[in-house]
């Protein structure tokens, strides 16, 4: 019996940092890793890719494009997403692959693209936010990056998908389309079902009410900083009146986020499970203790993915490569049936 898709990607854009760690890979690699109740088999067939037509969207020059790539897959494979294994009868349980390697990602956006409505376009608010953020690069890509996510996601017939609060109102238009595509040509597409992560968001170390971001380098924890650029930015972090240890995000909203990286980093636990021990742990301790044990906690955390990030990165493009051929041998099938739907096809070319 074929195993629900779980699919997900990540930008080569920029540096990536904490928040795309604790929010993007670690709820991955916790899905990918799911078993069947009672088996040793994974739940998901899982395919996770890096989204480089996506990052086109932003100005970057060739090598350097080429350099983040290969950058982002060896820090995504670091923290074990992506990881190819054998199930039970020899099937591959992962694919990891590159966006820009299957044609048929690309071809599928321009078929969505005449089901989506243009308001519908138009009511995306992170296309509003990042139209402020690259004023002067304000692309068509930009604007239409929904419907290629949602053409990411319904090649493959995904059933679910890991999505932040940011990113749902992205997924609800996969769905629309999807059903959309359905009801015009026939029973084609699932509709996929968000998937939101326990995680709590990383919100900025300089500004709680704002979300961890690469465009606030001051309050976010970057996963190439140094040892001391990340004890500096903890110890600057802000901090709420008082000088207790108490978690609560409305009344204590900074201390609480510093409280949600330690559960994570060093208990390995949601916040709502060890809020009260790491309360207790730091009673009477104060703010400079617990903010000097979170940047050794996190400081580790890198070392070791830094130690990880060596050993893959110069096999890192041969993954890329066996993965993308996988996913390109599942996408061209699809896109053929797709099409056939649609009736498309006049000339057989193969």
């Amino acid at each position: 019996m074929q195993k629900p898709v779980l699919i997900s990607g990540i930008q080569p854009t920029g540096k990536l940092h904490l928040g795309n760690y604790l929010g993007v890979l670690e709820n991955f690699v916790h899905l990918q890793n799911l078993k069947k109740d009672g088996s040793s088999e994974q739940k998901h067939d899982c395919y996770f890719f890096v989204a480089d037509l996506h990052s086109l969207t932003e100005n970057t020059d060739q090598e350097e494009k080429l350099e983040q790539i290969k950058k982002t897959a060896s820090i995504v494979r670091a923290f074990g997403v992506g990881k190819v294994e054998e199930g039970r009868e020899g099937e591959k349980v992962n694919t990891f692959f590159l966006q820009s390697a299957v044609p048929a990602h690309s071809e599928l956006a321009i078929i969505l693209n005449n089901l989506t409505p243009f308001a519908e376009l138009q009511r995306m608010t992170q296309f509003k936010d990042k139209s402020k953020d690259q004023s002067k690069n304000i692309n068509v890509g930009l604007f239409d990056y929904p419907v290629l996510m949602a053409a990411d996601i319904l090649l493959y017939n995904a059933s679910f998908v890991p999505v932040g609060d940011d990113q749902s109102q992205h997924l609800e238009l996969a769905r629309t389309i999807a059903r959309k595509f359905n009801s015009k040509f026939g029973k084609t597409f699932n509709e996929p079902e968000p998937l939101f992560s326990d995680i709590p968001r990383v919100m900025s170390l300089d500004d709680p009410k704002k979300k961890m971001s690469k465009s606030r380098p001051e309050g976010c924890l970057f996963l190439d900083d140094s040892p001391e650029t990340i004890m500096k930015k903890i110890k600057r972090a802000v901090t709420d009146s008082g000088n207790e240890i108490e978690y609560g995000p409305k009344k204590k909203p900074a201390i609480s986020n510093l409280m949600n990286i330690y559960s994570a980093v060093i208990k390995n636990r949601l916040i709502k499970g060890v809020a009260k021990d790491i309360e207790n742990e730091y009673k009477g301790k104060g703010y400079s203790k617990f903010k000097e044990d979170l940047a050794l906690g996190i400081i580790n955390l890198y070392k070791r993915v830094k130690t990880q990030e060596e050993k893959i990165t110069d096999k890192v493009l041969k993954e890329l490569e066996t993965g993308s051929k996988e996913a390109n041998r599942v996408a061209s099938k699809r896109i053929k049936e797709i099409k056939d739907r649609m009736g498309l096809p006049l000339l057989n070319l193969s």
